[in-house]
């Protein structure tokens, strides 16, 4: 008698902790439902667009039956066209932008950071003033801008990928510089003091210890930078105007103007093919984004 007690007792303690189903949807299953959700609505395009490069046909409507078709037609036609030099443009271009930007803006947030000086902090609030504007609006000017100075130095007028990297770097120093900013306050002041007694110059502290302890931020600056260059496209087209200097985002966009006639097997394949650098940088870099992101917000 006593044990059918206990096996009763036992079984509504259970009942009791088991949580009601509409209680499981409250808390947890609607997660669930958003998050597949989510998946589905990036997943989808991607899946579209894999499909329409597999499609020899050439045409983004044959493509709505989902790898119907498997062809790699596109991508050998690829090799006759100038998509190559436009994906050596766009490394070129981002590459060099992203090594830039992180130079550039490691030297400004170090000296902001460690250097106390007259107007240091007025300059912190007029970099992120001018990032509030975006680069776009400023397209006319960079035209003509780049116009007069070619006829002076032509290697950094218009159509001239130096003269693109330039007016990108111009873009990137507010915005990085304060982000990186954030991450070097969180270095301990007395590394550098103690360094200086050492008999260490600034430029040796700065390029010896703190740029290897703020790597991850480095590598965070570094990607964002490559990305946003790399798909950047309405100052790619205003400064360049010759299909051998275009990079991805300029020629494929050229592909795709005219609707009616457009090689959208190649544009799918070319698309296909300019995301894997994107997405074998952010799987090489990915330990480092967590961290570089999140520590420059613990003091600033």
């Amino acid at each position: 008698m006593a044990s059918d007690v206990a096996t009763v007792r036992g079984q509504q303690t259970t009942l009791e902790h088991k949580p009601p189903r509409s209680r499981w949807w409250r808390e947890v299953g609607w997660r669930h439902v958003i998050g597949v959700v989510a998946i589905a609505y990036c997943l989808l395009p991607l899946l579209y667009i894999l499909s329409a490069s597999l499609n020899p046909g050439g045409s983004l409507t044959g493509s709505n039956q989902l790898f119907k078709t498997i062809d790699f037609t596109n991508y050998s036609d690829l090799g006759s066209t100038d998509f190559s030099t436009w994906a050596v443009n766009s490394l070129i271009v981002a590459s060099v932008t992203a090594v830039g930007t992180v130079l550039m803006c490691a030297s400004a947030a170090y000296a902001f950071s460690r250097f106390r000086f007259t107007g240091r902090r007025a300059t912190l609030t007029g970099l992120l003033l001018v990032q509030m504007f975006p680069q776009t609006l400023a397209f006319v000017a960079i035209f003509l801008l780049l116009l007069s100075i070619g006829d002076v130095f032509p290697v950094l007028g218009l159509n001239s990928r130096l003269a693109l990297i330039a007016v990108y770097l111009g873009a990137a120093l507010g915005t990085n510089a304060f982000l990186m900013y954030g991450f070097f306050n969180t270095i301990p002041r007395e590394l550098d003091e103690a360094a200086k007694i050492d008999g260490a110059t600034h430029a040796q502290i700065f390029v010896t210890i703190i740029l290897r302890l703020v790597a991850p931020i480095l590598a965070v600056v570094g990607l964002l930078s490559f990305i946003a260059t790399y798909g950047e496209f309405v100052i790619a087209r205003v400064v360049l105007q010759t299909p051998e200097n275009f990079t991805l985002a300029v020629g494929l966009y050229n592909w795709a103007a005219d609707e009616r006639n457009a090689p959208w097997g190649l544009f799918a394949a070319g698309a296909v093919i300019a995301s894997v650098p994107i997405i074998v940088l952010f799987q090489f870099l990915q330990r480092y984004i967590v961290g570089g992101l999140t520590s420059g917000s613990v003091k600033g």
